[in-house]
């Protein structure tokens, strides 16, 4: 099987790892990749971590011939790329924006977007034209929560505290993301109002249909460069040992995501697409935490694992990663 892949976007942190998993991919064939502003220099060129890896060059639009396209535009800008852009209807998209995550948002110029959580929602996936893929904090926070939700246990108030690194925040210059305002830095961003609040609940309500727990969220921008951190906790009628139990059995047949016995961190999954939980109980709270990279799991990795599920081919194809622990 040959898997005609365009990229429109190419010249992102999500697309330069994109081309970074698909080189190595066994069935994924590379061909355009879009940037306006790149068009006719070598890929290379913007990701130097791809140097000695390809010769591919942006170019200025697709080939017209792709089996699926990855957007990985900016938020907001996936829709309007869409209606000036007509893709055969046979060709899969899977989108990196949240343009398309939200249930209101789903069917968009005749096509509908299913949500691309394959923890959630892997056979909808097998048989779907076009995915929403999930935002970075969204994955972490929903792995966290899934098998309680499922458990109907979500029957108080949830808070989360989670870290990002940089790459979070796209290549996009602003003062928050130059290197002299991030080091030897943390500060918190869109508390209470980030914009990943309304999949996380759409997906919570999705098995646990009466869900009326509000969820109490404090992003915070870290002085590193990628991963995510979550701390997310609540009261819960549930031992430690039932607890765990849930989760390992709710996950039993996720390849990317495992419940540790032991306390988790960050480098356990930089550079893969694994997302780690520890579950602990303190007194009546129980505390989830979730560890994932927000550029692999958070997005781009995800986003092969939704290729994957598309084409009939095993979830880890092209995404068997170690993380660099030392």
């Amino acid at each position: 099987m040959n898997i005609k892949v365009g990229i429109v976007g190419g010249a992102g942190y999500t697309a330069g790892e994109l081309i970074r998993i698909l080189l190595h991919h066994a069935y994924a064939e590379l061909g355009a990749i879009v940037s306006s502003s790149n068009a006719g220099n070598s890929i290379y060129q913007v990701h130097d971590d791809l140097v000695g890896e390809t010769d591919l060059v942006f170019t200025s639009e697709l080939a017209g011939d792709e089996d699926v396209v990855f957007l990985c535009l900016g938020h907001g800008n996936s829709k309007a790329w869409l209606t000036q852009h007509e893709l055969p209807e046979t060709t899969h998209i899977i989108d990196l924006s949240n343009d398309f995550r939200l249930e209101a948002d789903a069917e968009f110029e005749g096509r509908e977007f299913v949500y691309g959580l394959p923890e959630l929602n892997r056979s909808r996936i097998q048989q779907a034209q076009s995915i929403a893929n999930p935002g970075c904090f969204a994955t972490a926070i929903q792995l966290a929560l899934l098998p309680l939700a499922q458990a109907g246990k979500l029957t108080d108030d949830v808070h989360v505290s989670a870290i990002t690194g940089s790459t979070g925040a796209g290549q996009s210059l602003s003062e928050t993301v130059h290197f002299s305002w991030r080091t030897n830095n943390v500060s918190i961003y869109k508390p209470f109002t980030h914009q990943h609040l309304g999949e996380i609940g759409e997906s919570l309500a999705q098995l646990q249909p009466q869900l009326e727990s509000a969820m109490h969220f404090i992003p915070y921008r870290g002085n590193f460069s990628r991963g995510i951190f979550a701390s997310v906790y609540t009261p819960s009628d549930l031992t430690q040992e039932e607890a765990r139990e849930l989760y390992q059995q709710f996950y039993a047949d996720a390849p990317f995501t495992t419940v540790s016995d032991k306390e988790i961190h960050l480098k356990q999954v930089v550079n893969t697409n694994k997302c780690l939980l520890h579950v602990q109980k303190f007194g009546k709270q129980l505390l989830i935490t979730s560890v994932i990279d927000n550029l692999v799991k958070g997005a781009s990795g995800q986003a092969v694992q939704n290729l994957n599920l598309l084409f009939g081919l095993p979830e880890t194809t092209g995404l068997n990663l170690k993380a660099g622990l030392f």
